[in-house]
C-alpha cells in the first residue's frame, strides 16, 4: 500500500516482544491513525541517522509498532527503555524494499521469473528480496536470486508459498 501522509515526528520507546525475541519502536494511535490507520502501509523510518524501510504491525488497543532490528539498535546506541526521536516518511519505491543487483539481473535475463514476480503480492515480493539480499557473499545473492526464481517458476500460478520458493517440500 502507497504511502499518503506527509513527514511524522513523534517520539517512542524501544520495546521487546519476549515470545518473538524482537525489539520493536511503539507506535501510539494518533499516529497510527495519521498514517492512514491501516497496518499495510509502508514508509521509511529515520532514528538517530539511521534510516531503513519499514511497516506497522499491529500491537494491540490502536497501538502498532515497527521492528527494530538488533543492528539497528547497536548502530543507534540504543537498548531497551531507551527513548528516541522517530522520523516516518512516505516510501515511494515499488516494492518497499531495494532490490539487490543479483536479483535484478535475474530478473534482465528470465522475463518469465520476472513476470512472476510482478504476479506476486507485495510482501511475497519483500520476503524474495530480503532473502536475496540476506547474505553478505555476491555469489550466495546470485544463488539464491536464480534459486528462488526458478522455484517460483515451477509452482502453479496462486499456489506460491515460501517454503516451496525456498525449495523445501512436505
Amino acid at each position: 500500500m502507497k504511502a499518503t501522509f506527509s513527514t511524522i515526528h513523534f517520539q517512542s520507546e524501544v520495546g521487546r516482544n519476549n515470545p518473538l525475541k524482537i525489539y520493536y519502536l511503539s507506535v501510539p494511535p494518533d499516529v497510527v491513525q495519521a498514517l492512514g490507520g491501516k497496518m499495510g502501509i509502508r514508509f521509511l523510518c529515520t532514528i538517530k541517522n539511521t534510516t531503513w524501510q519499514a511497516g506497522l504491525v499491529a500491537l494491540g488497543e490502536g497501538w502498532a509498532y515497527i521492528n527494530l532490528s538488533t543492528k539497528r539498535m547497536k548502530e543507534a546506541g540504543l537498548s531497551l527503555g531507551s527513548t528516541v526521536d522517530v522520523k516516518l516518511e512516505p516510501d515511494l519505491s515499488e516494492y518497499g524494499a531495494v532490490i539487490p543487483e543479483e536479483l535484478q539481473a535475474v530478473f534482465d535475463t528470465d522475463p518469465e521469473g520476472y513476470d512472476r514476480f510482478q504476479g506476486l503480492s507485495k510482501g511475497m515480493q519483500r520476503y524474495i528480496i530480503h532473502h536475496a539480499d540476506g547474505v553478505k557473499s555476491p555469489q550466495l545473492r546470485v544463488e539464491r536470486a536464480l534459486m528462488m526464481i526458478e522455484n517460483l517458476k515451477k509452482l502453479p500460478v496462486g499456489k506460491e508459498e515460501f517454503r516451496r520458493i525456498l525449495g523445501k517440500h512436505d
